[in-house]
């Protein structure tokens, strides 16, 4: 019998890859969205497959759907600071109610469930890389906090319920990730400097441009995915790229990339913005079998022709 997978938040950025990937192996899929930072236009090819369905639902509301669900994926919340700043009550919410009605669906469908956490449970770290052990810095009142403690709750509310239910769970702890259909107003390093070289705007740097990120392309993350679904112990699982960048470099790369004539200029740094993020991936290679295969140059590389074929320099 074909297997069913449900994708809560669905037609975001990640979701609506990882729909797509599913469909290709073979399940059928249900997507489920409120559409406050997803997009149907990130799904829209997919609507005449008899194998794929959208619902359009807020998670944070009583769930329930008819029929047989074997995989559940969480990914519903904004997920940019941008988004997750704006929706600040929404994004609490959906790490702490949403997350308790997708647990019950699960149980309800006796469903393994995936949760799509996050590398900010480990806030500004002052261990580098981090591993899954690391409890994280993470001020619970600052500007970033909605997002992190949702986070953090949520991974702290699976793990009573698994305990207390018994369903069979898994947490994947997610990297920065880039790649076609991120929204040009995303307000994330990669779009910001992609959509400003292509205008020929300044290209703005926070801070001096030194603090780093670890940039994994979405295919890469996806993959991680459905291999921590398929072979994760209930555990946190980080998933991301290991090789480090300055956000300096990565700027000065798109620029060179788009040829734009964009001048790279320094702005304050916000506040709580963690100044290294790294991931160490050894438990992901060693149970999963997993690691990044797309490197840099290629996913910018396809990231920037996205952006062009959806006017974004203009």
């Amino acid at each position: 019998m074909t297997a069913h997978a449900l994708v809560i938040g669905g037609a975001g950025f990640i979701g609506s890859h990882l729909c797509e990937r599913l469909l290709s192996a073979g399940k059928h899929v249900t997507c489920l969205d409120n559409l406050i930072t997803g997009s149907l236009s990130n799904i829209e090819k997919l609507f005449g497959l008899d194998s794929f369905k959208f619902v359009k639902h807020d998670v944070i509301n009583f769930t329930y759907l008819p029929g047989k669900i074997d995989e559940i994926y969480n990914l519903a919340s904004p997920a940019s600071p941008v988004d997750y700043q704006k929706h600040s009550l929404e994004t609490l919410k959906v790490g702490s109610i949403g997350t308790l009605n997708a647990l019950g669906l699960a149980r309800a469908k006796n469903a393994r469930f995936l949760f799509a956490s996050t590398s900010e449970v480990y806030g500004d770290p002052e261990e580098h890389p981090q591993r899954e052990t690391y409890w994280g810095r993470v001020n619970p009142i600052g500007p970033r906090s909605m997002y992190d403690e949702s986070k953090r709750f949520s991974e702290a509310l699976i793990m009573a319920y698994r305990e207390r239910h018994g369903i069979q769970t898994r947490i994947v702890r997610i990297f920065n990730t880039y790649g076609p259909r991120m929204r040009p107003d995303d307000g994330r390093a990669v779009p910001n400097f992609i959509c400003q070289a292509l205008r020929g705007e300044d290209i703005t740097l926070y801070g001096d441009g030194s603090q780093t990120r670890s940039f994994c392309f979405v295919s890469d993350l996806v993959e991680g995915i459905l291999l921590a679904m398929d072979r994760a112990d209930y555990l946190p699982v980080n998933l991301g790229c290991d090789h480090e960048n300055s956000l300096s470099e990565i700027a000065s790369k798109i620029k060179e990339m788009t040829g734009s004539p964009s001048r790279i200029v320094t702005c304050p740094l916000p506040k709580d913005d963690p100044r290294v993020r790294r991931p160490d991936i050894s438990r992901a290679r060693k149970m999963l079998g997993w690691e990044p295969r797309v490197g840099l140059d290629e996913g910018l590389s396809k990231t920037i022709e996205y952006f062009r074929s959806i006017g974004a320099g203009r």
